[in-house]
């Protein structure tokens, strides 16, 4: 297998790993996915909710949305979040993020292995961090590096059509 078959493999695999704990958060997804009676099907329902578990050994890589243009690719259902892979690597990922109306439950705080660089494009939210009382308002152009195991957890976004991310993850 050539190096970028075993990446391509590899990332595959995520993506699948991030579906199936996205089922078990979102129970309504798991009934959406059982009504698909085929393989492209489910690939569609993926790609909606942001994974992209389609692609085969050989295919092109997309080097972006569907449509080409990042404020049309991604909808999210109110209260929900959604991500699209834009492009990434071995030790990093490009994702965009569309939230709709969004915070994390209370008692759940994000525990990154990865740095996060994220910048908003469209809308708005609020951020709050673990460690401090304050929290970090974020309107278009603002961005903010989150260090690996920062706890944080997202206050609030915009209603929709909502908050559209750019969110750069990395290994050191």
């Amino acid at each position: 297998m050539s190096e970028s078959d075993l990446l391509r493999f590899l990332d595959k695999v995520d993506q699948l790993q991030q579906l199936v704990r996205s089922l078990e958060a979102q129970p309504g997804r798991r009934e959406s996915l059982a009504e698909c009676s085929n393989h492209n099907q489910v690939v569609r329902l993926a790609r909606s909710w942001g994974f992209e578990i389609g692609r085969r050994w050989g295919e092109p890589d997309r080097a972006g949305p569907r449509d080409g243009n990042v404020f049309e690719a991604l909808r999210a259902e109110p209260g929900q979040e959604t991500s699209l892979r834009l492009h990434g690597g071995s030790n990093w990922s490009l994702d965009l993020i569309r939230s709709n109306a969004y915070c994390t439950p209370e008692e759940d705080w994000f525990d990154q292995e990865t740095h996060e660089w994220v910048m908003v494009l469209q809308g708005s939210a609020t951020l709050e961090y673990q460690d401090s009382i304050e929290g970090v308002d974020l309107s278009v152009g603002d961005h903010l590096h989150l260090q690996p195991h920062r706890l944080h957890r997202v206050v609030r976004t915009d209603p929709d059509p909502g908050t559209l991310w750019l969110a750069l993850h990395w290994l050191v």
